[in-house]
């Protein structure tokens, strides 16, 4: 009686997914498993299992640091960091966007693109190959000189259909009036309402990064300023960085996440590697304090050139150094140090790719991305000044009839 219920659990396909659900989340896993027998790679290669997959471990836990994308002339290219088996080729994920478009960040595995032409952010899935064009919201209207615009993407946090439902947050700030932030949501289809706060004298920089550590994502909108936006309140404020951190330029320091989700900061000078941690009182003032300071020369090969800080993944807590002697990455948490196998890189701004990936199990790879064909240029500007022209035009009419 006994073995019979056990061979019944066993024969369960629903049990059976359960268990498999929690394989380890590298791009091998399931692929490999799917060998064991044809009753596994049934279930593994179901489309629906696998957005499972890729939804428990979005939650659960942390996923692969794949590699990163370098952007270069409006093409996006992959680059790979994992070793064999997991080990992705290069250029494996690639888009051609064509001249105008700013990559603003990446997170949960997709991409956010921001066209100045057409007044349109462009959301990038590489492993769904979805792409969801955004109207600025109006009233927004960056201007690239003097109110650029920032934003941030990140997807659902619950739910079964987490894979299909995003946030974009864009955010922007000249100096001289308030900061300004609108949040758009996949499950309205709608922006919510424009928020706004007073901050000291900063201007939102186009190529910094969000950071998301807790439930607040964070720009470093100036050497001196961090921009904060609150997705729980939905409310904007803004931090200065660190004491001491007017000396460098901001591609060699980040905000990172630092321990229990809170804010932290990474500042690299010549060889050293500050970290520093915001720690908040019991009356809920927070205050920088100082954390430990690594020596990169210790770790890297001996080199007559100080490393490049290309970007920081903020979920495996991993920073993108650049050297001569080629790409590694550096675990701020453990300090271990590894070298990329492939050591030259390409592109002006690098973003990291932290996703899960589950390979179709059919016997060969995903097809390809198709490239994206530029979009055609919307006048945007030609309309409004055609609009301010015949506005001239009636006041000069009304004028003379008066």
């Amino acid at each position: 009686m006994a073995s019979a219920s056990v061979s019944a659990v066993a024969e369960n396909d629903d049990l059976l997914s359960e268990i498999l659900l929690r394989l380890s989340p590298e791009p091998s896993s399931l692929p490999r498993a799917s060998l064991v027998c044809k009753r596994w790679r049934r279930l593994l290669s179901d489309p629906a299992f696998r957005r499972r997959f890729r939804v428990h471990h979005h939650r659960r836990g942390t996923p692969p640091l794949l590699g990163f994308f370098a952007t270069d002339r409006g093409t996006v290219a992959f680059h790979p960091a994992l070793p064999a088996p997991d080990r992705l080729p290069r250029g494996h994920f690639s888009l051609a966007l064509g001249a105008g478009y700013e990559t603003l960040g990446w997170r949960h595995g997709l991409a956010l693109f921001y066209s100045e032409a057409s007044y349109q952010v462009l959301v990038w899935d590489p492993l769904a190959g979805a792409r969801h064009r955004l109207d600025i919201p109006q009233g927004f209207e960056p201007d690239p000189l003097h109110n650029p615009i920032n934003g941030a993407v990140l997807r659902g946090a619950t739910g079964d259909d987490a894979a299909d439902r995003f946030q974009v947050v864009l955010a922007t700030s000249d100096g001289r009036g308030p900061a300004r932030a609108c949040v758009y949501s996949s499950d309205t289809g709608l922006w919510g309402d424009f928020i706004s706060a007073e901050l000291p004298y900063a201007t939102m920089l186009h190529s910094a990064p969000s950071v998301l550590a807790g439930d607040r994502i964070y720009w470093l909108i100036s050497l001196t300023t961090i921009l904060e936006f609150d997705l729980g309140r939905q409310s904007l404020a803004s931090t200065v960085v660190p004491p001491g951190m007017l000396h460098g330029s901001s591609q060699q320091c980040a905000v990172i996440r630092g321990e229990g989700g809170a804010m932290g900061f990474l500042d690299v000078v010549g060889f050293t590697a500050q970290l520093w941690r915001w720690e908040t009182d019991c009356d809920g003032v927070g205050s920088w304090m100082p954390g430990r300071t690594v020596d990169l020369d210790s770790l890297l090969p001996p080199e007559p050139e100080n490393p490049l800080m290309l970007c920081y993944a903020e979920e495996n807590n991993v920073a993108f150094f650049w050297t001569v002697l080629g790409v590694f990455t550096f675990h701020l948490k453990s300090l271990e140090l590894k070298r990329l196998s492939e050591t030259g890189i390409s592109g002006y701004h690098h973003h990291p790719f932290e996703t899960v990936y589950t390979p179709g199990i059919g016997g060969g790879q995903e097809e390809p991305e198709p490239e994206l064909e530029p979009e055609p240029v919307r006048r945007s500007w030609w309309k409004r000044w055609k609009q301010s022209i015949r506005g001239l035009f009636c006041l000069s009419r009304s004028a003379a009839t008066a």
